[in-house]
């Protein structure tokens, strides 16, 4: 494993890390870096967001866990963030992103793992450890979708639309959606504003370098023969198998996925749960639900196999 320098940051973003945390970029394959953000020592915990934001999402919980015995691990995912770029849509697929994360989980030998999952998050982070099962010891589920879609559903208004030729590129890349309206999809719209705003728009400034959007939502299945069933079809597998430890934190807000939380329980009927009033992006809401949640899968990980 070669750790690399990471890529510089404005200032003003640096300010908003959690505190002692350290960054760097590992390669994962097919010419992809990956950029990570860690704060503290410990059991493992790997945090990863979804579309379009970065590991900066999971910044007031590594904050709120810095005083544990937990290594919080939070990188970006590739396409997003500070992590390289594709030149291709083709190149975004769950398989593929599965595969470049599993690169990294590797690389950093995680053992006794806690994964934490939210929207794309979630199905990238268990396809990943679906060839891995061995390493993972607890989950914490947030606002996601890890199961296959029902025959005869239909594809949101949202990925209808990143499916129109043309019209969608101009929307995604030339006006920045859906990094400018994120607040829409929260509670309380005021948890993403001002500089926390500006630090999503940040590392997707650039037109040949904002193309991950649109992918990711292209990534979301519009029918049964999509390649991302099959992946999902993994996933769900994975988490109805998984006996360790589990909780869901859930923002029943969420204009985008909060219809989800009963296919997700069903997959994890033993899971502990707890509802929220906050939206897609939870992690600006309600940290201290999430933080809480993680300590618990922790404390009985290691009762079960102590550290």
């Amino acid at each position: 494993m070669q750790l690399k320098l990471p890529p510089d940051i404005p200032v003003w973003i640096s300010r908003m890390l959690p505190k002692n945390n350290i960054r760097y970029t590992l390669e994962v394959g097919g010419q992809q870096t990956m950029h990570v953000m860690e704060s503290g020592q410990g059991t493992p915990v790997l945090m990863l967001h979804g579309n379009p934001t970065w590991g900066f999402l999971y910044r007031r919980v590594m904050n709120l866990l810095a005083r544990d015995d937990i290594r919080c691990i939070a990188p970006d995912l590739i396409g997003l963030g500070f992590s390289s770029k594709p030149k291709f849509y083709s190149e975004h697929t769950l398989e593929n992103h599965a595969r470049w994360l599993g690169a990294l989980i590797d690389q950093l030998d995680l053992k006794d793992l806690i994964f934490v999952g939210q929207d794309w998050g979630g199905p990238i982070g268990l396809r990943a450890l679906a060839d891995r099962q061995h390493l993972l010891k607890g989950l914490v589920i947030l606002n996601t979708a890890i199961t296959p879609p029902r025959p005869g559903f239909k594809p949101t208004l949202f990925h209808r639309f990143s499916r129109m030729p043309v019209i969608s590129n101009l929307v995604f890349r030339v006006f920045q959606f859906p990094q400018r309206v994120l607040h829409k999809t929260q509670g309380e719209p005021d948890s993403i504003s001002g500089n926390t705003a500006r630090a999503y728009l940040y590392p997707l400034r650039k037109i040949r370098e904002n193309q991950a959007p649109l992918a990711l939502a292209r990534m979301v299945p519009d029918s049964l023969t999509h390649p991302s069933v099959e992946p999902l079809r993994k996933c769900k597998a994975l988490a109805q198998s998984f006996d360790g430890p589990s909780e869901i934190v859930w923002g029943d807000n969420d204009p985008i996925l909060g219809r989800a939380f009963k296919r997700v329980h069903t997959v994890l009927p033993d899971a502990g749960v707890t509802r929220t009033n906050a939206g897609h992006f939870l992690q600006e809401e309600v940290p201290d639900e999430i933080a809480a949640a993680i300590r618990k899968v922790v404390l009985t990980v290691n009762a079960v196999s102590p550290q």
